[in-house]
């Protein structure tokens, strides 16, 4: 194993140790929160362009997310379980803040919005909980979902690759790269990022986030942004000592702190981008997100309409916990 992969066992050993370090505890039940666009996406562009829907759209995004939804559900059999979707691709709050931040996206082409709502229609029949709003982008449901269920005696599993989401974990959560089957805690972070699981939003409002269009400090890279956290420990901290960074021993030190003099609005304003707001409305299923009985009719329908292939049936509907057999069409 890697020493990342060591990191990552020995932090879920210590996670499961109580506060004196010598009786394992029972760890809390998992509540899985699926970051649904990020592998919708992965799958529009990696798969091939050889599947259409009944009305002859393509479906290539949707067969892809299909695959990965239906591996998780078989290898995990979640009990609680909810799937968050990006619906504020122009419209969330941070734009109101920042009209420039994620400017640099092209808006997504009609092909692939029909595919994520078939992505979603597939996961509402087969009783999985979906988050989506208008004005919350999937990252800010994630952390409202797992506040709620953190309050119910839950732990998280976020499946994500972003970085962005890291900043959630606490003691007993986990951030799973699904594609890559890479797990870690929040005492894993800082091996992957350089920074805590806390300081995550101020080190991107540092750093500058590139995928969403935020800028960060100019000439305050990551390494920088690392370092001065390391020593003053958050944002907050940073800026009202701002005149000990000279101070400090790395190279462009007072270039650093006149850079930071200079842009501290912008530096306050970014950490609102960057941090995860837990405040959004997350539905009914609230909090324990409870996943229900599949909906075979819709299954069927979704299945027809998706024109899945005999072996894909079989496993949504095993997925569902239906027999195949008892709800296959009629010759």
């Amino acid at each position: 194993m890697t020493g990342g992969e060591d990191d990552d066992i020995l932090d879920r050993d210590l996670e499961a140790l109580d506060v004196e370090g010598r009786e394992p505890r029972a760890e809390p039940p998992p509540l899985y929160l699926i970051d649904a666009s990020i592998y919708v996406f992965r799958a529009w562009h990696t798969m091939p362009d050889e599947f259409t829907d009944t009305h002859g759209w393509p479906t290539n995004a949707v067969q892809g997310f299909a695959r990965f939804l239906l591996d998780v559900l078989e290898r995990e059999r979640p009990k609680h379980i909810a799937i968050a979707f990006d619906e504020a691709l122009d419209s969330c709050f941070r734009n109101a803040l920042y009209p420039a931040y994620k400017a640099n996206r092209d808006p997504a082409p009609e092909e692939l919005k029909r595919q994520f709502a078939h992505c979603k229609t597939l996961c509402h029949a087969l009783g999985l909980n979906v988050l989506g709003h208008g004005e919350y982008e999937a990252d800010d449901l994630i952390g409202s979902a797992l506040l709620h269920a953190r309050a119910a005696g839950h732990r998280g599993i976020i499946l994500s690759a972003d970085k962005d989401l890291s900043q959630l974990l606490h003691i007993g959560d986990e951030q799973w790269d699904y594609a890559r089957n890479q797990r870690w805690g929040a005492h894993g972070v800082r091996a992957r990022h350089g920074v805590e699981a806390h300081q995550i939003a101020d080190y991107l409002a540092l750093s500058g986030d590139a995928v969403d269009n935020i800028p960060g400090v100019p000439g305050i890279g990551a390494k920088t942004a690392a370092v001065l956290l390391a020593h003053f420990g958050d944002l907050d901290s940073l800026l009202t000592r701002v005149e000990e960074v000279p101070f400090l021993r790395f190279r462009g030190a007072a270039q650093a702190a006149a850079k930071l003099r200079e842009h501290r609005s912008n530096a306050l304003l970014f950490r609102q981008l960057t941090t995860i707001a837990c405040d959004a409305p997350v539905g009914d299923a609230a909090p324990r997100f409870h996943r229900s009985s599949a909906d075979a009719a819709a299954l069927g329908a979704v299945c027809e309409t998706l024109r899945f292939g005999p072996m894909t049936r079989r496993r949504v509907y095993a997925a569902g916990g239906l027999n195949f057999a008892d709800h296959a069409p009629q010759a």
